[in-house]
């Protein structure tokens, strides 16, 4: 056998690089961040082929001292730790002191930097691992790093990298993350000597928000929600996308801990929860997303690219995400969506989500005039399988009531709601609206179905909690760490009216089950709970099994297409929409009303030309 060697530090420092540096990107993200931890305020990236042929990035940070030169380029040597208890609080973006090492192994490599408050810079290059003199050189406060020829002394590397068009938007998607990250920061990029893109510091709420509109679409802003919540030592705070704005990929999701861009399954565990109840299956949600929380609770020493994290408290960020988000949503009201928000709306914003409704002053609920008998909706539609269900829930859908016929304000009026009045039913399908903006469009029986659906949930909520015994315990095979959970949340799920108890090692027996899930599959029941519980502490799996069932009894209970409804009918349930939580999307997640403005409408027409 061969003996026992330590390693030539070019060798080592390959090897890091295989960590590290697996792209272009890789690079362009190393060096960017330490501009930020630099205190940069201006951030210039300049590419050629892609970033294979050349990596230049100029900033005007702090800058490096001419001693350390040579040290910032030598292996896990770095300014930015210097002891265990500033691992635990790291609030810098790098902090490992392998990057500079790791470009210079497999690149010709130099870097030039004037420290702030000197009058000289210097430069040094490294070279087939070989490192050159300090010799002084010409720059402006800051510093600039050249990577050029990647991979050039690593041939099986170099033939992995993709087209020079793929390179580039890699470093492209980069900087829209990091120029999100860091809104204060004026950020340019160039490729093969032409300007591509130049994102202005952003000074204000307005700006950075037009700085999210470059990145996400123009269209994000006004389909969006802002979000600034703060509770339990954390907060967070951005921009989540209607569920009616959803995409078919999740590529429009930016989500930053202490301003690091991080892909951390708890939280996508959290969002994905969040909108589990308005959001079309195979859909995914925009959202940017900044959580703070105190540094010591989060662990960024999992990854070499540090695109990763661990939190020490993760059952109880996962909850505060979700809750935020969760309540977030369920403010949502058709409707809002009509009027646009002033200058100041957005910076005088405190609360958990501000809607455009909410940021005009208006409440989507009670703040519009209406007649009594309007306030409710009552189609007096209760099909029997409805009916069944109606005993064990409680009446939760009203019985036919009188509509008044009292004459309606223009809907042109300062006064009228959001989503106006009705003028007319299209197919016995759609309900047609004059607002103050123009035609509403709604969808009658997704409407009704959301309206319905919600008064099931709110009185099961109020409901006491029904469990049902087994007639023969149920023994089911688990794993030792499922098992585990099931004996740690015993009582939280007994309280779901989930009754279990651990059995052996790999094993628990199910007694009593909610009596709403009776005749569901007990033992993949249980091992979905359990697995939750396992990975992320917490589950809601009984509480989405449930509302499945309440959703499948709010669309036998609403209004079908195909009935003839009354003008007093239709405003009725138009003044339910805007009082009803997520009443913008039906159970399914298809929305429930469009709005056409009268500039959309002329265009149709050609009017004004």
């Amino acid at each position: 056998m061969l003996r026992i060697r330590p390693l030539p530090p070019e060798l080592i420092n390959q090897i890091a690089a295989g960590e590290v540096i697996e792209r272009p990107s890789s690079v362009v993200k190393e060096l960017v961040e330490n501009s930020l931890d630099a205190g940069a305020t201006r951030v210039e990236v300049d590419v050629e082929l892609g970033g294979a042929r050349l990596i230049r990035v100029r900033d005007d940070g702090d800058g490096i001292a001419a001693d350390d030169l040579p040290l910032a380029v030598a292996s896990h040597a770095t300014s930015k730790i210097g002891s265990f208890d500033d691992l635990e609080h790291v609030a810098s973006m790098g902090f490992r002191g392998e990057a500079l090492a790791s470009m210079a192994s497999v690149a010709r490599f130099a870097i030039t930097s004037r420290l702030r408050g000197v009058d000289n810079a210097f430069r040094v290059e490294v070279d087939s691992g070989r490192m050159q003199e300090t010799r002084p050189a010409q720059h402006p406060q800051g510093t600039s790093v050249e990577v050029r020829d990647l991979f050039y002394n690593v041939p099986a590397r170099r033939k992995f990298l993709r087209a020079e068009r793929t390179e580039f938007a890699h470093i492209d998607d980069l900087l829209k993350s990091l120029a999100l990250a860091r809104s204060g920061v004026e950020f340019r990029l160039s490729h093969n000597g032409k300007s591509v893109r130049v994102w202005k510091a952003a000074r204000d709420q307005h700006a950075m928000l037009a700085r999210v509109a470059e990145v996400l679409g123009e269209t994000f802003p006004q389909q969006s929600l802002r979000i600034d919540h703060a509770s339990a030592g954390m907060r967070l705070s951005g921009w989540v996308g209607l569920p009616t704005a959803s995409r078919p990929q999740a590529d429009a999701q930016y989500f930053y801990v202490n301003g690091r861009l991080v892909r951390d399954r708890v939280v996508a565990h959290a969002v994905r929860q969040a909108y589990a109840d308005v959001l079309f299956h195979g859909r995914h949600p925009a959202f940017v997303l900044y959580l703070e929380l105190d540094p010591v609770g989060v662990d960024v020493n999992v990854h070499p690219a540090k695109s990763e994290v661990r939190f020490r408290e993760q059952r109880l960020v996962h909850d505060f995400l979700f809750r935020t988000l969760h309540e977030a949503l369920a403010q949502t009201r058709a409707g809002q969506a009509a009027t646009t928000p002033d200058d100041s709306a957005w910076e005088n914003d405190t609360g958990t989500a501000s809607t455009v409704a909410q940021a005009f002053g208006r409440q989507a609920s009670g703040s519009w005039p209406q007649s009594a008998a309007q306030s409710r909706l009552h189609l007096g539609v209760r099909e029997e399988p409805l009916a069944d269900y109606a005993a064990l829930l409680g009446n939760v859908i009203e019985a036919p009531a009188f509509v008044s016929s009292q004459p309606m304000p223009a809907a042109s009026d300062d006064q009228a709601p959001p989503l106006g009045y009705a003028i007319a039913q299209l197919k016995t399908i759609y309900i047609l609206a004059e607002n103050a903006h123009g035609l509403v469009l709604v969808d009658m029986h997704a409407a009704h179905e959301r309206i319905t659906y919600e008064r099931l949930k709110n009185g099961r909520a109020c409901s006491n909690l029904r469990s049902q015994m087994l007639l023969v315990p149920l023994s089911v095979p688990v794993s030792a760490k499922e098992a585990a959970a099931a004996e740690e949340y015993g009582d939280a799920l007994a309280d779901w009216g989930l009754e279990l108890s651990r059995s052996g090692p790999s094993a628990v027996v199910v007694r009593r089950i909610p009596a709403l899930l009776d005749g569901a599959d007990v033992a993949e029941l249980t091992r979905s709970v359990l697995d939750e519980l396992a990975q992320h502490g917490s589950s809601r799996q009984l509480q989405e099994l449930e509302n499945e069932l309440l959703s499948t009894m709010a669309c036998h209970g609403s209004v079908r297409a195909g009935r003839r409804l009354t003008l007093p009918e239709m405003n009725a349930l138009l003044r339910d929409m805007e009082a009803t939580e997520r009443s913008g999307q039906c159970n399914h997640g298809r929305p429930t009303w469009i709005q056409l403005g009268m500039t959309e409408l002329d265009k149709l027409f050609l009017r004004g030309r």
